[in-house]
């Protein structure tokens, strides 16, 4: 377990660095066996059981779709020698594979994140990382970012984790120089390559992390369920994700989205799995009208029902922080640190509930 003081992002990390020292970003397109077709069907390239999927599955053709990548500067795909640790960052609801760059905006003509990134590893907080930035949509209409409870872009989001597994997962492990492979099964190579691994998203990325990682509910619109909207906006669950807990250790939900699992269904989850969660790191502006009640609701009775199959669990609210950029940039910064810092190492887990008063 690592320990360090959780801080808000300091103003000089937002700041780009010499031109040299700087990382980039380029979109690149993958093949995707896995997503719901127009037909509301898992499409899928594996044998799934319809009791798991909660819905038919059938057989399709592959559709592409795109991600973001931040390489490291001096990231060179020629060198044998040098692996890297990935970061996987998930998107809200209105976003896609731009919304941490883009949305987030700039500052010397940098995306923030970017600069973010840049300061951890020149500071030496971290080794060099590598940062996917999907979309979240596993669906044949991934592009359609509007929020619509009927649609199957909606849907999608809540079969993302077969995407992560099958599909993402596997095309950057072979396409960049990763420290994780996996291809490796064996019980000493899952173990190994779940810590080069982190996974944290915002809002409706947020809830992806906590419902398909940790194993929460799938949902889908009210007018397929039949049953009504506990928050009012045409969804409702469904069936139980099996989780994916066997490729990460470190987790991270930003302002987590309503339609997140509650703590103790997340905590009954993460006690059926072989291997104990390293991390798990939640946070929320306390003003946050979006997701302070799902927020709460998530993390109630977690650590009680999960017990040692959680190791450091950090709850940051922050002072005066609504549903935005400020929040999650915090977020990042903290739970990147956490997850690979170079921190202080210590035997009992850790249970950290605090404020931060400042950005």
């Amino acid at each position: 377990m690592k320990s360090m003081n959780v801080t808000a992002v300091p103003s000089k990390y937002l700041m780009s660095v010499n031109e040299e020292l700087q990382g980039t970003v380029q979109e690149v397109s993958y093949k995707v066996g896995n997503y719901i077709h127009l037909s509301r069907q898992l499409v899928t390239d594996r044998s799934i059981d319809i009791s798991e999927a909660g819905r038919e599955t059938v057989a399709g053709d592959a559709i592409l779709k795109k991600c973001n990548v931040y390489l490291p500067a001096g990231y060179d795909p020629n060198d044998t020698t040098v692996r890297y640790n990935v970061l996987y960052l998930l998107h809200g609801v209105g976003g896609d594979q731009y919304e941490w760059l883009s949305s987030n905006g700039k500052v010397d003509g940098r995306f923030i994140i970017c600069n973010i990134l840049d300061n951890l590893i020149i500071n030496g907080d971290i080794d060099p990382l590598i940062v996917v930035f999907p979309n979240g949509r596993s669906a044949y209409d991934w592009t359609d970012s509007s929020f619509n409870s009927e649609g199957t872009n909606m849907l999608g989001f809540y079969y993302f984790d077969y995407e992560l597994r099958y599909d993402l997962i596997p095309f950057i492990e072979s396409n960049y120089k990763t420290y994780a492979d996996i291809t490796v099964t064996s019980h000493e190579g899952i173990i190994y390559n779940r810590t080069r691994r982190a996974i944290a998203g915002l809002s409706m990325g947020g809830m992806q992390v906590l419902n398909l990682i940790l194993g929460g509910y799938r949902h889908d619109s009210t007018r397929i369920t039949g049953t009504e909207s506990p928050w009012n906006n045409g969804l409702d669950k469904t069936v139980l994700a099996p989780g994916m807990i066997d490729l990460f250790a470190y987790v991270g939900a930003f302002s987590n989205a309503p339609t997140s699992s509650d703590g103790i269904t997340l905590g009954v989850s993460l006690t059926s799995c072989v291997h104990n969660l390293h991390l798990l790191y939640t946070t929320c502006g306390d003003s946050d009208g979006v997701a302070n009640g799902s927020y709460a609701k998530s993390v109630e009775g977690l650590t009680d029902t999960a017990g040692d199959f959680v190791g450091d669990y950090y709850q940051v609210l922050l002072e005066n922080g609504v549903h935005d950029f400020n929040v999650w940039n915090n977020g990042a910064y903290n739970f990147i640190r956490l997850s690979f810092g170079k921190c202080e190492e210590h035997e009992k887990p850790y249970v950290v509930r605090l404020t931060l008063h400042s950005f």
